[in-house]
C-alpha cells in the first residue's frame, strides 16, 4: 500500500544570451546548460526507463529557454561548442602527459569522451531537445511545466496587462514549440501576489484592486503552480471541505496544516476554477540545496570554480574542502564518486519517506513530497547530479509505500479539498521581494514601469488593427518590453554576478523600445513615415531585427484583452 508520493520539479530557465555576446557571459550560458544538465537529463530518463522505473519526472522549460535551443543559431552553435571541448580536453591531455601529470591527463581523455558523447548524443535527436523531452511527455514519463515568457518577475510588474502578456506569450511559445499547452506553470521565482490592493515596494505608485496572479494564470488555463511553505504557513486561512465564505467567520488556528498536500488557491473572479497550489519541502530540498552542508559540497565531488585555462577551462579538480582556497584543491578521482553518489541518494530517500510516513500518521492521508531546484544544479553546479537524480529515482520508484508522480497526476487522483488565500512572497532571500527590489536595482522598476506606461497607452491609443506597418512596429517595441521584464536582470546585479553585462542587456532593450515606440507615434501620425526614416533608425530597427530573434508571433491583444 502506497502512503504518500514523491515529486521531484527541476525547474529549467536561461535568460535571452542569444545573439548577445559568448564567453564569459552571454552564449556559452546556454551551451553549458545544454551540456550539463538538459543532455544529461534526457539520458537519465532514458536509462531509467531502460530500467523499467516509471518515474514521473517533471521539468519546466521556460519560454525563453525553449526560444533559444529552438533556434537554428543554438544548434549550430551548440555543435562547435561542443567540438571545441573535445578538442580542448585532447590538448589538456597532451599538456598534462609533458608535465608527468598522469591522474589529470586520465582526467582529460574522460572529457574527451563525456563531450563526444554528448555530439553523438545530439545528432541521435536530431538536434531537437525540446523535440525530445516531448517524446518522452508522449511515453508517460516526464511532465512539462511552462512559465511567464521572459522569466518576469511577476509581482512586481504595474500593470495587470503586463502580467497577462507575459503569460500569454509564454503559452503562445510552448504550444507552437512543445505542440501542446501545458497546464502547470512554474511563476518566474515562485513569486505570487494575491488581489487587492497593492503597493510597490519601489516609490511609484498605489494600484487598487489588482488582479491576482492565482486568478491571470487560471483564466489563462493553468491548474497548479507551486509556493514556498512559508507562504501557506502565513496563509489567511487553510481549512477543509467548507465553502469559502464559511471560512470567513472562523478563527486561523490553521490545526490541520500540512504542507504535504496541494491546495486550492482562493482567487476572485469570473468562474475560472481555482487553481492548486504544490508546496515545496524546505526541510528535504535544503538537503540538496545548501552550499555549505547540502550533498554538492562533499570533498570527493567536482569542485565547479577551479579550471584549467582561461576561456571555456575544464575542470580537474575536487571540492576538497569548502574552506579551502583553489589553489589548494586536490585532484579529482572519479572512482571514488559512486559510493559517494550512493550514500546521498539513500540518505535522501529515507528523508523522503520518513516525511510521508510522519504525515501519514498525523493525517491518515496520502501525501506527496514536492523537492522543487533549478535545473542547473544537477549537471553544471553539481556534476555528478544527474547520477544522483537517477539513483533518488531507482530507489524510490522501487519503494512499495511510495508513488513517483507529477504535479497532474497527483492532481488526477487526489484533487485538494482545502482552500486557502495565499500570501504575498517569493523563494528567494527572507522569503519577499528583496532580491529583485533593493536600492541597487529599483531605478531598473522606474525604468521599466515607464515602458509599461507607455506601451499600454500606445497599443490602447493607436490604430494598429488596422495599419498594418504600425503593428509591425508595435509588435517589435513589445517584444523589446517582455525581453527587458525578464528577472535575470535585477537577480545577477543584486548577486554581484554579471554585473556589467546586465546593466548593458537591460538597457539596450530598453533603447531599442524607446526607438520603436517613437517611430510608431510618428507612423500613427504619418502613414508614410517609414520611407523618411533617417540612417540611425533605419539602424536601430535592423539592430532589434538582428539581435533579438525570439518570439516572432508577438500578439497585440495580449496587452489588451
Amino acid at each position: 500500500m502506497t502512503i504518500g508520493s514523491f515529486c521531484l520539479v527541476l525547474h529549467g530557465h536561461m535568460p535571452y544570451v542569444l545573439r548577445h555576446g559568448v564567453w564569459p557571459h552571454g552564449e556559452d550560458w546556454l551551451y553549458e546548460a545544454a551540456a550539463e544538465t538538459y543532455l544529461p537529463l534526457l539520458a537519465v530518463i532514458d536509462e531509467c526507463k531502460y530500467l523499467h522505473c516509471n518515474h514521473q519526472l517533471t521539468i519546466g522549460l521556460t519560454p525563453i529557454l525553449l526560444e533559444q535551443l529552438a533556434h537554428k543559431d543554438f544548434k549550430s552553435g551548440f555543435q562547435k561548442y561542443l567540438m571545441d571541448r573535445v578538442n580542448r580536453a585532447r590538448t589538456d591531455k597532451m599538456d598534462f602527459k609533458r608535465r608527468g601529470e598522469l591522474q589529470l591527463a586520465q582526467l582529460a581523455q574522460q572529457w574527451d569522451m563525456f563531450y563526444d558523447g554528448l555530439a553523438k548524443q545530439f545528432e541521435r535527436i536530431d538536434t531537437d531537445i525540446p523535440k525530445a523531452f516531448v517524446e518522452q511527455m508522449d511515453r508517460g514519463l516526464i511532465q512539462i511545466l511552462t512559465s511567464s515568457a521572459t522569466h518576469a518577475y511577476l509581482p512586481l510588474l504595474l500593470e495587470d496587462s503586463s502580467v497577462r502578456a507575459q503569460v500569454r506569450a509564454g503559452l503562445n511559445s510552448s504550444r507552437r514549440i512543445l505542440g501542446f499547452s501545458p497546464t502547470g506553470i512554474w511563476i518566474p521565482e515562485g513569486a505570487y501576489r494575491p488581489g487587492g490592493q497593492w503597493k510597490s515596494p519601489i516609490p511609484w505608485s498605489t494600484k487598487e484592486n489588482r488582479v491576482g496572479i492565482g486568478q491571470i494564470i487560471a483564466d489563462e488555463g493553468i491548474t497548479h503552480f507551486f509556493v514556498e511553505n512559508h507562504m501557506i504557513e502565513n496563509s489567511q486561512n487553510h481549512l477543509q471541505k467548507i465553502g469559502w465564505e464559511q471560512s470567513q467567520n472562523l478563527s486561523n488556528q490553521n490545526n490541520d496544516q500540512t504542507i504535504c498536500e496541494p491546495m486550492a488557491v482562493n482567487i476572485q473572479g469570473n468562474g475560472s476554477p481555482k487553481p492548486a497550489a504544490f508546496v515545496r519541502d524546505p526541510e528535504i530540498c535544503t538537503q540538496v540545496w545548501c552550499g555549505l552542508t547540502g550533498y554538492p559540497a562533499d570533498g570527493v565531488y567536482l569542485e565547479f570554480h577551479k579550471k584549467h585555462g582561461k576561456r571555456r577551462g575544464l575542470r580537474y579538480w575536487k571540492v576538497t574542502d569548502k574552506k579551502l582556497g583553489l589553489d589548494e584543491k586536490e585532484p579529482y578521482y572519479p572512482g571514488n564518486i559512486s559510493s559517494k553518489i550512493y550514500e546521498h541518494s539513500q540518505h535522501f530517500c529515507r528523508q523522503v519517506k520518513m516525511r510521508l510516513v510522519e504525515n501519514y500518521k498525523q493525517t491518515g492521508r496520502h501525501g506527496i513530497v514536492v523537492a522543487c531546484f533549478d535545473a542547473e544544479l544537477f549537471g553544471h553546479w553539481w556534476f555528478e547530479g544527474p547520477r544522483f537524480l537517477r539513483d533518488v529515482l531507482l530507489t524510490l520508484n522501487a519503494d512499495p509505500e511510495v508513488q513517483l508522480c507529477t504535479p497532474q497526476t497527483y492532481l488526477d487522483k487526489h484533487p485538494p479539498d482545502k482552500l486557502v488565500s495565499l500570501s504575498e512572497g517569493s523563494w528567494g532571500e527572507g522569503g519577499d521581494h528583496r532580491i529583485w527590489a533593493n536600492e541597487k536595482v529599483n531605478w531598473m522598476w522606474q525604468v521599466e514601469y515607464r515602458c509599461e506606461a507607455l506601451f499600454g497607452k500606445l497599443t490602447y491609443h493607436l490604430p494598429w488593427r488596422s495599419h498594418h506597418a504600425l503593428r509591425e512596429i508595435l509588435q517589435k517595441a513589445g517584444r523589446e518590453l517582455l525581453l527587458l521584464q525578464a528577472s535575470d536582470w535585477p537577480f545577477v546585479i543584486s548577486q554581484g554576478q554579471a554585473i556589467d553585462y546586465a546593466i548593458k542587456r537591460f538597457m539596450a532593450h530598453v533603447a531599442r523600445f524607446e526607438c520603436l515606440t517613437d517611430i510608431a507615434e510618428e507612423l500613427a501620425r504619418d502613414p508614410k513615415y517609414l520611407s523618411k526614416l533617417n540612417k540611425v533608425q533605419k539602424f536601430e530597427v535592423q539592430d532589434a531585427e538582428i539581435h533579438d530573434v525570439v518570439f516572432q508571433q508577438i500578439n497585440l491583444n495580449w496587452w489588451n484583452m
